[in-house]
């Protein structure tokens, strides 16, 4: 017997999680536009002007950070992460739904919870000098990019919770009404 408000419940979290997946993922992915600019403007000034600055060499690379980090969560959601396909391909929808549950309580979360568990005290640690560059015309507030270590894991969870929610509604029977 079905339960219609629990369901409904459940799909309003998984359809919130995803909006906040999805617009953070569309605008990290203008990130991408500035990253190609910095890396452009990086090769312009190596290689026309001789010379080159730290500050946008560090750029380059904290943009492309924030790009992995905050868009992993809106890759999970789209469904875009690696996936060895050989058994997957082959079950049910219903067998799709417990091998994802499955992955997500066994796997996804545990790691996201270990890697944000590690990455605490560094980011603390950083926040509380905060820390910059240690080289002369550096990024100065490298805290900030420390700090989207936790945060892009905590989306991941966050989405790994909206994929573990919609395989429970599969798994106990649930129509599809989205």
């Amino acid at each position: 017997m079905q339960d219609r408000p629990l369901y409904k419940y459940l799909r309003a979290i998984c359809r919130a999680i995803d909006r906040i997946n999805f617009w953070l993922g569309r605008g990290v992915a203008w990130l991408t536009v500035l990253v190609v600019l910095v890396v452009f403007a990086n090769v312009l000034m190596r290689y026309l002007l001789d010379s080159s600055f730290v500050f946008m060499q560090e750029l380059e690379w904290h943009l492309f950070a924030a790009i992995f980090l905050l868009g992993g969560g809106y890759t999970l959601g789209k469904d875009g992460h690696v996936r060895v396909d050989i058994v997957y391909q082959r079950l049910s929808p219903r067998g799709r739904a417990w091998l994802n549950l499955i992955g997500v309580l066994l796997f996804l979360l545990p790691g996201c919870y270990l890697v944000i568990s590690t990455a605490m005290p560094f980011v603390n640690s950083s926040l509380q000098m905060m820390e910059g560059s240690p080289d002369p015309g550096g990024i100065p507030c490298r805290f900030i990019l420390k700090s989207m270590i936790p945060l892009g894991f905590l989306l991941i969870i966050l989405q790994g919770v909206s994929m573990g929610l919609r395989s429970v509604l599969i798994v106990a029977g649930a129509k599809d009404e989205e």
